[in-house]
């Protein structure tokens, strides 16, 4: 069970029911994940345990960190946003660019557009590091999102110490209870999070949570299969004043256009990026799509 750092928070309201009929009555069960998804999230845990001995070094530097760009109003513009990725390699494509260097990437990606960056920390399938996030961060103007799993309260002190403007929680790899606390405790530390779902079951445990910026993953991150009516299938259940994000599986214009069609606000773009010889162009490129407001 996960300790919520010595604060007790009540339970969230339901603010919203996307589930009809009989699903209200019966959600499916919460299992821990299994496939890659499951073997990461067991190293993100003891990685997380590696943190306990900083602990008190990290809620001193978090409550002392500058204010940082705010991820949700970065997204909420005219065009749909396009949430830039620094992605040295990924477990479904091995090295994307291994001599990739983060900061000069991520103002190049600023400098195409960008409304906010995505940088992954997480070391063993994905290249990335901590370094580069306090880097990025120091460098740019736009918000940073700490890409990584996060499973415990210690790594949101961490995101926040380390100046990110928001990080992320994948409803998958938590439990309900688990995803609400940690929700609570992003709340108390002024920390934005992106929410990530892949089903309709985790679009309303977010909307429980009380998520207001909410990713629709079109990769299954068990098996690493994508469908991309992943996100054409929830975009139109999302909420219209919350943030709708469409990740994986955006490669061209043409992909942003289509999601935007479906009513997203904003897409994360990470492969393809970051294997452009000309990142700036290639940001460029997918940005300035008309966002197309949903209805609900």
């Amino acid at each position: 069970m996960m300790e919520a750092t010595g604060v007790e928070f009540p339970n969230k309201p339901r603010i919203h029911d996307i589930r009809i009929g009989t699903e209200v009555q019966a959600s499916p069960a919460w299992n821990p994940p299994g496939g890659t998804l499951g073997g990461i999230v067991a190293e993100a845990r003891t990685r997380a345990e590696a943190l306990r001995g900083r602990e008190r070094e990290l809620v001193h530097a978090a409550a002392r960190v500058p204010t940082p760009a705010r991820f949700e109003d970065a997204l909420r513009t005219d065009s749909v946003g396009v949430i830039a990725e620094v992605k040295r390699r990924s477990p479904s494509k091995g090295w994307i660019n291994a001599d990739l260097a983060a900061v000069d990437q991520a103002l190049a990606y600023e400098r195409g557009g960008a409304a906010a960056i995505s940088i992954l920390t997480e070391p063993a399938h994905f290249g990335g590091s901590t370094d580069d996030l306090v880097a990025a961060v120091a460098a740019l103007k736009v918000p940073v999102l700490k890409k990584d799993f996060h499973v415990d309260p210690i790594q949101l002190v961490e995101a926040k110490a380390l100046g990110a403007s928001a990080a992320l929680l994948i409803a998958r790899a938590l439990s309900p209870d688990d995803l609400g606390r940690m929700m609570q405790v992003a709340r108390s530390l002024d920390l934005e999070v992106l929410v990530e779902i892949r089903d309709e079951d985790e679009l309303q445990r977010a909307l429980d949570a009380g998520a207001t910026v909410i990713g629709i993953n079109n990769r299954n991150l068990e098996t690493l299969v994508i469908d991309p009516a992943t996100s054409a299938r929830l975009l139109e259940l999302i909420p219209a004043p919350l943030v709708a994000i469409a990740e994986s599986g955006v490669s061209s214009r043409a992909d942003v256009e289509r999601v935007a069609d479906r009513g997203a606000d904003a897409v994360l773009v990470g492969s393809v990026i970051s294997a452009a010889e000309d990142p700036a162009a290639a940001v460029r490129t997918l940005s300035g799509v008309r966002r197309i407001r949903r209805e609900r």
